[in-house]
């Protein structure tokens, strides 16, 4: 039966995005507390039969064991391709040569991949599915504002019905309407770049072979998914991007061979092409009374180490288990020790691996000669060291620091 509108629900947990992060915090919990603890996910794409996100992306190890402790991975697991090798080059856009600086293997442990590529409308089905089987009240709408009250924050949806929540989770992305209405500013800067996005299926097999080329403009990536095909994340100044996007069937393949190469046959484009502008910004606060942003609400960085995702999975391992530990000690949820808990453990993290995305950006998407040939001796110096190409295999995985339980595989 449909629920009344203008109703008053009291519930534990409201969480306004229904993407990874949002969708893998509300399960967790559920799985964590209980049918008792009452949750609702808020977003406008729940109105949606299926996942229509066109993007693929890198899931790495500590996030892929999130979501095997979550009961989620099973159902994607076919439809997920491990990444086995890496390679980095290093070169000008018409070189006859992309000679290879740098390369990694693709396990952290014996037969655990360090990542896998995999579709995201795959994965958000999954989720979405899992989430109605444990009872998660999903609503298509978005968070219309919200105000405070004794214990509790009153949330009103679009179509007025209201929520009185002891914690209201932001997850709704990078122009995240709760953070605005929330107060909370952000710090950052656009980089004047655009990330274009699609797919492409090519004659001969990938093996599972991840490539990064750093050109002028910046990085163009060859991510492997199932089957011949492979996901592009090719960086260009926004003005080239866009000139891109609009260019002819023809002419667009044209200059994606040009960057792509044909080591792998004959190239498809399959998927449609889009262009993502890229910035760096961080919430300057992750949490406000009775609030708590996850995910790109709370942060956004530059793909080229392939870590927006997950860090925002990290957010989520790390709410969820401050979460789950206050309420098992009989502790509001939406104290603000708990808030802060999360704040601290996310907070310098994010910091670190923002100003290592930065400063990556800056040095490979440049045309200096000069820093070119430092950047090729550091990439030689570290290709020759095999303890610091496994500790940069780890950091990427998720392996390092204090790693919240879900990435560990361990249940909250």
């Amino acid at each position: 039966m449909a629920k009344a509108l203008n109703q008053h629900h009291k519930i534990d947990l409201l969480v306004g995005g229904a993407g990874f992060a949002g969708l893998a915090l509300a399960i967790a919990l559920r799985e964590a507390l209980g049918e008792t603890f009452a949750v609702t996910v808020v977003d406008p794409a729940l109105g949606q039969a299926k996942s229509k996100d066109p993007r693929a992306s890198a899931i790495a190890a500590a996030a892929r064991r999130l979501f095997e402790t979550i009961d989620v991975w099973d159902a994607v697991a076919g439809e997920a391709q491990p990444i086995l090798d890496m390679v980095v080059t290093d070169s000008k856009l018409d070189d006859a040569v992309r000679p290879t600086f740098l390369t990694f293997g693709g396990e952290v442990e014996e037969g655990e991949p360090f990542a896998h590529m995999i579709e995201n409308r795959h994965l958000i089905d999954a989720l979405v599915a899992k989430a109605k089987e444990l009872g998660v009240d999903l609503r298509a709408g978005t968070v219309g504002g919200f105000e405070y009250s004794a214990n509790a924050i009153d949330v009103r949806l679009d179509d007025s019905e209201r929520y009185s929540a002891r914690l209201l989770v932001g997850a709704d992305g990078a122009k995240s309407k709760i953070r605005e209405q929330a107060g909370i500013v952000t710090h950052g800067w656009n980089y004047d770049q655009s990330a274009i996005v699609t797919t492409v299926a090519h004659e001969r097999e990938h093996n599972g072979r991840a490539e990064e080329h750093f050109l002028p403009a910046g990085p163009f990536a060859i991510l492997p998914l199932t089957g011949n095909r492979a996901s592009i994340v090719w960086t260009e100044e926004t003005r080239v991007a866009e000139r891109m996007i609009a260019l002819s069937d023809e002419e667009f393949h044209a200059e994606l061979e040009k960057r792509f190469g044909l080591h792998l046959g004959d190239l498809t484009v399959i998927g449609a092409r889009r262009a993502f502008p890229l910035g760096l910004f961080t919430a300057r606060e992750f949490i406000a009374q009775r609030l708590a942003l996850i995910g790109d609400a709370a942060h956004v960085i530059h793909p080229i180490a392939g870590q927006g995702l997950n860090m925002g999975l990290r957010d989520v391992a790390a709410l969820a288990e401050a979460i789950a530990d206050a309420a098992r000690l009989g502790l509001d949820i939406g104290g603000v020790d708990v808030l802060e808990r999360y704040q601290r453990w996310r907070r310098f993290d994010t910091m670190t691996m923002g100003v290592a995305t930065d400063g990556l950006n800056r040095l490979f998407s440049n045309r200096s000669d000069v820093l070119r040939l430092a950047r090729d001796v550091g990439l030689g110096v570290v290709e020759r060291i095999p303890a610091l190409k496994s500790m940069f295999i780890r950091e990427a995985a998720g392996f390092t620091g204090d790693v919240p339980k879900l990435l560990r595989g361990e249940v909250l």
